[in-house]
C-alpha cells in the first residue's frame, strides 16, 4: 500500500511540475507566434492525445502528419519528463527534417535572439512563478508564529546539540555575534547561515556567560539527511515552555485503562518533568514493557497512575504539543505575502548552490545529498500525510530546484540551448545542425547515465 501511495504521489508531483514547465515554453512560443507541433507529458512513444486535425486518437500519428500550426497534446509512455516540440528547433525529439529548407516565419530559427531566449526561458520562468505562488500562499494563509524564547527545554541524547555540549536551561543570546531573540531566528542562524562553517554560540548558563562552538560540518551533514524532520529534530534541540498534549487515545490501549483522555497534558514521567512530545517519545520508547509513573493534568485536576508500555514502547496515544510562553502571530496581506514568497524563493536558490558547493568541497556526501524518483516519491507521500500546506511547500521547493537545474548551461537542458543561441547571436550565423545534434545526443546520454546512477543510489539507500 505504501508503494502504491508513493507511486501515485510521484506521478502527481512530477506531472504537475512537467505541465507547468512545458506550458511555460508553449505559451512563450504562442506569444512569439512560433508553432509548437507537440505538447507531450512523458517521453517516448505516444499513448494517446488530441489535436484539431485528427481529434482524439490512440497510438502514433501518421508519419506524414503535419500540424500546420495545430498542436498535438499527448501522453507518452515514459513518465520521466515531457517536452514541447517547437518547430525549427533541435530539441529532445532530435528532429532536423527542417534543416534543408529555408527558415519560415513561424519557426524558432527565424526569430530574433530575445524571442529565442524568451521561449527557452519560459519553463524556468513558470517553475519560478509556481514556487513564488506556493510560498506566498503559505505565508498568506498561515502567517508566522514566533516563539519569544531562546532557552533550551530539552536536548535529545546523542544529537548534534548534545555533542556540541549544550544542556537544558541554556539561554542562547547570539550566533556568531549576531543577537537572537526568538527561536525561529536562532534555528535559522544556527542551521542555514554560512553553511558548513563553525558557529560560535554565546549563551548564559547558570548565570554565567560563555561561548560554545558548534561544528558546521556536522550540522550540514545532518541537514542533508533530514528526511523531512523538523529543524528541532535535526539539531536535537527544543525550546522550553512546551507542553505535550494527548490527541487521541486507543480505546483498548494502556493509556485508556488509566483514564487518560484527549486534551490531557503530561506533567512528568517517573518524576522527570516532560516538555516537548519528542522528550515524551524518547523516554517512553526507552522503557519497553516497563512500569512508569505518570503524572498528568485533566482540565484542572492532576492525576497519577502507573502505566506499562507494550513491546514497541508505546502507550497507544496520539500526541501534539503547545507552546505556553510568549508568542507573536504575524499575519500578512497579499502584497506582503508575495514579497516574502519571492524572498523565500530566492533563498531556496541560494541554498541550492550552497549545497552544491558543499558537495564539491567534500563537506557533504553526494550519495546522501542527491535523491531520485524513489526519494521524491517517499518525500511527497510523507509531506502529503503531514497536510496540504506541507505538500505544496514540498512542491514549491521541487519547482524552484527544477528551474535552477534546467537553467544550468548543460547540453539537453534549457541552459544548454541558451548557450547555442548566445553563440549564434555573437557569431551572427547558425551552428551547424550536425554539431547541435551531436552535442544534444552527448548531453542526453550523460543525463540518462546520471539518472540511472541516481535511481540505483535510491534503491541501494
Amino acid at each position: 500500500m505504501n508503494f502504491l501511495s508513493d507511486a501515485l504521489y510521484l506521478i502527481l508531483v512530477i506531472g504537475l511540475l512537467v505541465v507547468v514547465h512545458e506550458w511555460g515554453h508553449f505559451i512563450a512560443a504562442r506569444i512569439t507566434k512560433t508553432r509548437a507541433d507537440v505538447f507531450s507529458i512523458g517521453m517516448g512513444p505516444r499513448l494517446f492525445g488530441y489535436n484539431k486535425i485528427t481529434g482524439f486518437t490512440f497510438g502514433k500519428l501518421p508519419k506524414d502528419w503535419d500540424g500546420g500550426g495545430c498542436t498535438d497534446y499527448r501522453l507518452a509512455l515514459f513518465p520521466i519528463g515531457g517536452y514541447v516540440k517547437i518547430v525549427g528547433m533541435v530539441d529532445e525529439s532530435m528532429d532536423n527534417s527542417f534543416a534543408s529548407s529555408e527558415p519560415q516565419e513561424w519557426e524558432f530559427r527565424s526569430k530574433n535572439t530575445l524571442q529565442k531566449i524568451f521561449m527557452l526561458s519560459g519553463g524556468v520562468l513558470m517553475n519560478t512563478i509556481l514556487a513564488i505562488a506556493v510560498f506566498s500562499f503559505i505565508t498568506f494563509s498561515q502567517g508566522k508564529t514566533i516563539y519569544k524564547t531562546t532557552t533550551i527545554g530539552y536536548i535529545k541524547q546523542a544529537s548534534i546539540a548534545d555533542k556540541t555540549g549544550l544542556i537544558k536551561g541554556d539561554k542562547i543570546i547570539a550566533v556568531n555575534n549576531q543577537p537572537v531573540d526568538n527561536w525561529e531566528d536562532l534555528v535559522r542562524k544556527l542551521m542555514l547561515n554560512e553553511l558548513g562553517k563553525t558557529k560560535n554560540l554565546k549563551l548564559i548558563r547558570n548565570g554565567q556567560e560563555m561561548i560554545i562552538p558548534a561544528d558546521g560540518k556536522m550540522i550540514l551533514k545532518q541537514l542533508s539527511n533530514k528526511n523531512m524532520k523538523s529543524s528541532e529534530e535535526i539539531i536535537g534541540m527544543f525550546p522550553d515552555q512546551i507542553l505535550t498534549v494527548i490527541g487521541t487515545v486507543d480505546a483498548k490501549g494502556t493509556a485508556a485503562k488509566a483514564d487518560i483522555q484527549p486534551g490531557d497534558t503530561i506533567i512528568s514521567i517517573d518524576g522527570q518533568a516532560i516538555g516537548t512530545l519528542f522528550q515524551f517519545q524518547d523516554y517512553v520508547k526507552s522503557h519497553k514493557k516497563q512500569n512508569m509513573f505518570f503524572e498528568w493534568k485533566h482540565k484542572s485536576i492532576v492525576k497519577t497512575d502507573t502505566l506499562t508500555t507494550n513491546e514497541n514502547g508505546l502507550i497507544e496515544v496520539g500526541l501534539s504539543q503547545i507552546f505556553t510562553g510568549k508568542q507573536i502571530l504575524i499575519n500578512y496581506n497579499i502584497f506582503e505575502a508575495i514579497g516574502i514568497g519571492t524572498e523565500n524563493t530566492y533563498n531556496s536558490v541560494i541554498l541550492f548552490f550552497d549545497t552544491m558547493k558543499q558537495i564539491i568541497i567534500g563537506n557533504l556526501s553526494f550519495k546522501e545529498s542527491i535523491g531520485g524518483p524513489i526519494k521524491i516519491a517517499k518525500m511527497a507521500s510523507q509531506n502529503a500525510e503531514m497536510g496540504f500546506l506541507d505538500f505544496i511547500k514540498f512542491l514549491g521547493m521541487l519547482s524552484i530546484t527544477l528551474a535552477v537545474i534546467n537553467f544550468l548551461p548543460f547540453p539537453a537542458l534549457d541552459g544548454g540551448h541558451l548557450i547555442f543561441v548566445i553563440i549564434e547571436s555573437i557569431a551572427r550565423r547558425e551552428i551547424p545542425f550536425k554539431v547541435k545534434i551531436a552535442i544534444q545526443n552527448a548531453g542526453m546520454i550523460i543525463l540518462l547515465m546520471f539518472m540511472a546512477f541516481v535511481v540505483y543510489n535510491d534503491i541501494v539507500r
